[in-house]
């Protein structure tokens, strides 16, 4: 008897060992897609400081495709804040060039969407950004494209940019790992102008599903949640392929339950391509106040 009530002692101190090493967990965001996810023409002047920034994790790597040493990136976990122009190509043949519009850097929708969720959050929050400007999931995004070891083009990045999402998510989560028992919970995608093209628009609904479908598998969250978005006055209103986008978004949102649909009409825009800082964070708004509405309760 004597020797039962000594292993059950041990035994309960194993267990208080175990729970007072336990990791806290934190809910983990990406944030990806093209130039309004990178938030290309909104500048550092137009973020009003906040308190908020200093209680978010926040891991980052945007620029042009492909993805490259030119890109501007964290490479390690810091606290949210804009980004810095990195080292962008200049020019750049056949693709957009330049990290940001400004020598200053920018910001994209993870500000407004960390600002609006982390106060209401039970847990705390961090951000994974992978973003390139002018990408289209028909190719740069694709995960079922090979890389561009057999092509000549330098611009040519095939998949790359999918691959470089999985590789930094990878990298981010294995350093968080070391503090935190990290979760990822959903990702804010804002992109689609670039697939608006004859030659991709009639193939995004199969596209952007295949892609949810691989991430989900590559990064082992079968319940991730999607929440798609994209500047529906791309062109300044004469692209003729930007509704169906846009009802690609809307169909792929109604055919699968863990996909929402985030309408960014209205946020401010800073010329025919971009949205300006503060519809920058009037986008970045909307996705957190859809994705507090889809986890009510929580």
């Amino acid at each position: 008897m004597y020797r039962i009530v000594i292993l059950h002692a041990f035994l309960l101190l194993f267990v208080l060992i175990q729970k007072t090493d336990a990791k806290p967990p934190i809910r983990v965001f990406l944030v990806a897609g093209q130039s309004n996810a990178v938030g290309y023409d909104a500048p550092p002047q137009a973020l009003p400081a906040s308190d908020i920034d200093e209680t978010v994790r926040f891991w980052w790597r945007c620029g042009d495709p492909p993805p490259d040493e030119h890109d501007s990136m964290s490479g390690r976990w810091v606290t949210l804040r804009h980004q810095p122009v990195g080292d962008p190509i200049k020019p750049k043949s056949g693709r957009q060039y330049g990290n940001y519009a400004q020598r200053e850097g920018g910001f994209g929708p993870e500000m407004g969407f960390a600002r609006t969720l982390a106060p209401r959050s039970p847990l705390p929050i961090a951000i994974i950004k992978i973003a390139f400007s002018g990408t289209h999931v028909a190719g740069d995004w694709n995960p079922n494209l090979s890389d561009r070891e057999d092509s000549e083009d330098p611009n040519d990045s095939r998949g790359a940019c999918y691959r470089s999402l999985l590789a930094e998510t990878h990298q981010a989560i294995s350093q968080l790992s070391q503090t935190y028992a990290p979760e990822i919970e959903a990702i804010v995608w804002v992109q689609g102008e670039s697939d608006a093209q004859a030659a991709y628009v009639d193939a995004y609904q199969t596209n952007i599903t295949t892609m949810i479908q691989e991430l989900r598998k590559d990064l082992a969250t079968p319940n991730l949640w999607v929440m798609l978005g994209v500047n529906t006055r791309f062109g300044g209103g004469h692209n003729p392929f930007m509704p169906k986008i846009v009802a690609a978004q809307q169909a792929v949102a109604h055919l699968d339950p863990h996909v929402q649909y985030v309408d960014c009409d209205g946020a401010s825009i800073a010329n025919h391509a971009h949205f300006d800082g503060q519809g920058t964070l009037q986008v970045g708004t909307r996705f957190a106040n859809t994705l507090l509405r889809i986890t009510a309760g929580r």
